[in-house]
């Protein structure tokens, strides 16, 4: 996969420093994100030949397909932490070009809609940006699909989530997110993606999806740049 487009001048990969045409060079692509066989359902890391994770087979989460370019790994998790905490945003076009290519390359049903996971205002405040709006907002323009920020909202902080279990992480999140009644139309009886930069437990997107869907989306899908390898993965 190669971020598009190429940059019409020389610049610096931001992951080898080498000069090339884009912010991420085609050689880093193929060494840290070549394709993985994945759980449709979470995008956790399965054999070749597995279609769903056992996790995903015993409890299906509310979502329905999951897509990822890679692992939050090295060396991603300093690409994503200069996007999302130091004014990275010279590296998001790059990233949603990754995104959207490994969307069309998954195969899944096209969306309706794409939105991004939402910031509390808090947290907004201080970063000044929501990173997930700056990837969907590409992805969507790359995918020729409809952008739509403003659906869904954080209407509870929750605390920084890096250091809590997965299920510390699904009491913190409960009721967190909302649609407004009066806006929801777009979402009814569609397919919708989630765009965010990171899944790590999946307790977030779970939410978010059980929000959307109770506001009458069809389905939902989760797009994220990385997924945070469970204990179990290879």
């Amino acid at each position: 996969m190669t971020p598009r487009p190429a940059l019409p001048w020389p610049t610096l990969c931001c992951v080898c420093h080498a000069w090339a045409q884009a912010r991420i060079c085609p050689d880093c692509c193929h060494r840290f994100a070549p394709p993985r066989p994945r759980c449709r359902r979470c995008a956790a890391r399965v054999p070749e030949g597995v279609a769903t994770c056992a996790d995903c087979s015993a409890t299906p989460p509310p979502f329905v397909r999951s897509t990822v370019v890679a692992d939050y790994a090295f060396p991603w998790h300093a690409v994503i932490g200069r996007l999302k905490y130091h004014q990275g945003l010279d590296v998001a076009d790059a990233l949603a070009g990754l995104l959207a290519a490994a969307v069309q390359a998954d195969g899944a049903a096209q969306p309706a809609l794409v939105l991004p996971m939402p910031l509390g205002h808090q947290r907004l405040r201080e970063r000044g940006y929501n990173q997930a709006a700056e990837l969907s907002r590409r992805v969507a323009r790359r995918l020729a699909l409809p952008h739509a920020p403003g659906l869904l909202h954080r209407v509870a902080e929750t605390a920084h989530q890096a250091l809590l279990s997965r299920a510390d992480r699904q009491r913190a999140v409960l009721g967190c997110f909302a649609v407004d009644a009066a806006r929801s139309h777009p979402l009814r009886g569609h397919v919708v993606a989630l765009v965010d930069d990171v899944v790590t437990t999946g307790a977030t997107a779970a939410e978010a999806a059980r929000t959307l869907l109770a506001a009458g989306a069809h389905a939902v899908q989760v797009w994220a740049f990385a997924r945070t390898p469970p204990p179990m993965d290879a």
